[in-house]
């Protein structure tokens, strides 16, 4: 596994880590995910990554990880890297949303306990706050940090003028941003117009999320049809409507060199991603144990020829 420096911080990460979005809340089999862990770590994955509100149910994904952390990882706690956020709703009320500083304290608190820990390596505020002063939210960051609950703090889906704002912050605050979490894919290039520079100019390490397009940069929908088990029926956060046949044929394309390469289209598109050396880490998400060891032969090819790059440049642009 590489490991590659988190901005201008004294922090390796592996150059993929684990996201606990789906996969290990209390309706997945909990010995499968516990494989799935244990995996992630012989392989050299040194980071999980969480959030509050991770399941279903909101906070399941903290406590089943908390519990196998507690039965079989005790040992290893200095060896892990884990991380959580605070920023979307998670209970009932006018202080269980948002980036308040009463939000913030209260939810980290929770996931501490959900966790069986005493601190969190990296704490996140996950998404901008339109009501709270962007003082208050970083300003109880920093306090996380003074109070010994977290070790570093970051940022996820902060554009960059707001990211920028957030880190110069911090940084008065002389609680540096260690990290910044966006959503960037093949298919998502919002953060190459401002915010990857933003962050390598400061110092932030880079850690994609949603690497796959929620799965769209895999096999499954490349004969037209949507699986009865994929996101996209699900109707949630992946729409069946978004799979239009120009799509198909970008996806087809891209499988078409992804095989030439002697790679998955999936394990291309992680390849892609860390083609760029200001992306500190990939997120992969995974059903189980074959699923991520299926996205860890990324590794095997990172290299892209000038023509390849171009190649998938000019699929991409398709319209």
């Amino acid at each position: 596994m590489p490991y590659r420096r988190c901005g201008k911080s004294g922090i390796q990460l592996p150059v993929i880590s684990l996201g606990l979005w789906q996969n290990f809340g209390d309706i997945d089999q909990k010995e499968v995910f516990r494989q799935t862990l244990y995996t992630a770590f012989d392989n050299g994955i040194t980071h999980f990554d969480l959030a509050n509100n991770y399941g279903p149910p909101p906070g399941s994904a903290e406590g089943n990880l908390g519990a196998i952390l507690a039965a079989d990882f005790v040992a290893h706690r200095d060896e892990l890297l884990l991380s959580t956020k605070a920023g979307y709703t998670m209970w009932d009320g006018p202080y269980g949303d948002w980036g308040s500083r009463k939000y913030l304290m209260a939810s980290l608190h929770q996931s501490l306990k959900r966790l069986k820990l005493d601190y969190i390596d990296i704490f996140y505020h996950h998404r901008p706050d339109p009501h709270t002063p962007l003082e208050e939210t970083m300003a109880a960051l920093s306090d996380i940090v003074r109070q010994g609950k977290a070790l570093y703090v970051g940022l996820s889906n902060y554009p960059a003028d707001l990211a920028k704002k957030a880190v110069a912050i911090l940084n008065d605050l002389r609680c540096p941003c260690l990290i910044h979490q966006p959503k960037y894919s093949m298919l998502v290039r919002t953060p190459e117009d401002a915010l990857l520079d933003v962050l390598d100019e400061a110092g932030v390490g880079i850690i994609a999320f949603s690497p796959l397009a929620q799965g769209l940069l895999t096999n499954k929908y490349l004969q037209g049809s949507i699986p009865t088990d994929s996101r996209a029926s699900k109707e949630h956060f992946l729409k069946s409507a978004a799979i239009t046949p120009e799509l198909i044929t970008k996806l087809s394309d891209l499988n078409e060199l992804a095989l030439q390469r002697g790679q998955s289209l999936a394990q291309m598109a992680i390849a892609w991603l860390l083609k760029d050396e200001r992306l500190t880490s990939v997120l992969v998400g995974a059903r189980n144990s074959v699923q991520l060891t299926d996205s860890l032969k990324a590794l095997e090819n990172l290299s892209f020829g000038k023509e390849e790059l171009n190649r998938i440049a000019d699929i991409l642009s398709l319209s």
